[in-house]
């Protein structure tokens, strides 16, 4: 019985690079997501991931901290899903955090 699957990876440079942007564009999501939330909830609103994914939408392709040197938004190199995910992993982790509050849980 196979119980596992092992596969190797042997990206190009080029797909390299490209997984290093990527994942580097999901670090810098969740970077503003979190601290956009934070800002949120200090100022007694209740955000939530759907919301703030409609507002980093409005500013991703115009705002200059999302643009390169030439004023294009470099976003748009990198999948959607690099961009998109950290909103649906930012919202499970608030979620399993007020739950755990919720109950007591040590470690909060």
């Amino acid at each position: 019985m196979q119980l596992s699957h092992k596969i190797a990876l042997r990206p190009t440079p080029e797909q390299v690079d490209y997984f290093k942007r990527a994942c580097g564009t999901a670090r810098r999501v969740w970077n503003w997501a979190l601290a956009e939330w934070n800002r949120q909830y200090e100022a007694g609103r209740k955000p939530n991931a759907m919301a703030l994914k409609k507002q980093f939408n409005a500013i991703k392709y115009r705002d200059p901290e999302w643009l390169d040197e030439n004023g294009q938004p470099w976003i748009k190199t990198i999948h959607r899903d690099a961009h998109a995910q950290p909103f649906k992993n930012l919202e499970r982790a608030w979620t399993r955090f007020f739950k755990d509050l919720r109950e007591g849980k040590e470690g909060v």
